[in-house]
């Protein structure tokens, strides 16, 4: 999960994002960030439509080259593994 810091710097900088949903390239939210909570962020499209997206997602700088399907499931295996074991911040 992304933190506030690093959010911070993407805002201040008007860093364009990849947000990384799965491993299909065509899912990708491509944007910067505008705001942000304890569980999501927007996003503000080029086409000025804003998203609102959970940090567990992958963020990362849109010059960088998108990772490969191999790095993308050993990411989402992370998450899985973090979520079961009690680091969840899901309400009951």
């Amino acid at each position: 999960m992304i933190d506030d810091e690093q959010l911070d710097k993407y805002r201040l900088a008007a860093t364009k994002l990849r947000v990384i949903r799965d491993a299909d390239p065509a899912n990708d939210v491509i944007g910067i960030v505008i705001a942000w909570d304890d569980e999501h962020v927007l996003i503000r499209r080029q086409n000025r439509r804003v998203r609102k997206l959970s940090k567990s997602y992958i963020f990362q700088p849109f010059s960088e080259p998108r990772p490969e399907m191999e790095q993308l499931l050993h990411a989402e295996y992370d998450r899985q593994d973090d979520y079961s074991s009690g680091s969840s911040h899901l309400r009951e």
